[in-house]
């Protein structure tokens, strides 16, 4: 079943309440996803630094020393309940990867970017977004998720989004029937992957596309040939957001266009938290049709 909910502000105003209106969203789609929940949120980046977003256990004292130690600068860690954003220069990505790798293989590399943090956890979607202090976030646009698990058991490894990219996300709704053939060959492409969820395969083909020089409409449009089986897809990047459903369209969505912003959700209830709503142009995206917002 699941929820999704993403919103892309127009209006750089509104930036202080792209958290607290993305968990109001979260939470209206709870009875979707009640196992567990994420969101990946864009906010203020420095193109000469990188946001490692690391699923770390326990006090980071040691880990921060551990850093400093290694690298000869302190580090920069911000940590929020079992998650902490470590910043750092984008120089150094691929060495702290491989020592995080090497050294710390406890510590889940979530998501990377220069302006995307990623946060997921299992629980109600409204007590995820509490625990990371989501209300409190500012920024660009957001994505998010509320996981029913289906196919695999509840844990956090499977909760949405997936991030195999640097500042890209994805979430989905559905069932991808050729994942497995799909993962098979991503792997020979370089690609590497952590679970066995079908929407991390989905995550990685965009990555793989875009990597090869396509943009994100032409990833998403060719997916639609690659992908096999019933979906809804949000994806996040640096720049935008973007929506895209499977060509028979089998999952539920709408969408909100005002002046100031573009919202998805699931249902129109995740939609009738936002400001104007009333006055806002409310359609339900065409089935195979790419849709992409960016700045």
């Amino acid at each position: 079943m699941c929820g999704i909910v993403g919103l892309f502000l127009k209006n750089k105003a509104l930036a202080p309440e792209l958290g607290s209106l993305t968990a109001k969203m979260l939470k209206m789609m709870s009875d979707r996803g009640p196992d567990s929940a994420g969101f990946a949120v864009y906010g203020a980046g420095e193109d000469d630094e990188i946001k490692l977003t690391l699923r770390i256990a326990g006090a980071t004292g040691a880990f921060a020393a551990a850093f400093a130690a290694r690298f000869g600068l302190p580090a920069r860690l911000t940590q929020k309940s079992s998650h902490a954003v470590l910043s750092i220069p984008a120089a150094l990505e691929a060495e702290v990867r491989l020592w995080l790798a090497g050294e710390y293989p406890g510590i889940h590399l979530v998501g990377a970017g220069t302006r995307m943090e990623l946060y997921k956890d299992v629980g109600l979607p409204g007590d995820v977004a509490d625990r990371f202090g989501l209300p409190a976030m500012r920024g660009t646009h957001a994505i998010g998720h509320t996981r029913m698990a289906t196919e695999s058991s509840v844990t956090t490894d499977g909760a949405h989004p997936f991030s195999t990219g640097l500042d890209q996300c994805l979430v989905h709704n559905g069932s991808l029937s050729n994942h497995n053939a799909m993962r098979r060959v991503l792997i020979r492409e370089g690609l590497a992957f952590e679970t066995e969820n079908d929407s991390e395969v989905a995550a990685a083909y965009l990555t793989w596309r875009m990597r090869e020089g396509a943009s994100l409409e032409q990833a998403l449009t060719a997916s639609l040939a690659d992908l096999d089986g019933f979906y809804t897809f949000v994806v996040g990047t640096e720049s935008g957001f973007a929506v895209l459903r499977d060509p028979i369209a089998c999952k539920p969505a709408v969408m909100a266009e005002t002046d100031d912003y573009v919202a998805f959700g699931s249902e129109y209830r995740a939609l009738a938290v936002l400001p104007d709503i009333e006055k806002a142009r409310l359609f339900e995206p065409e089935p195979a049709r790419v849709y992409v917002w960016e700045h």
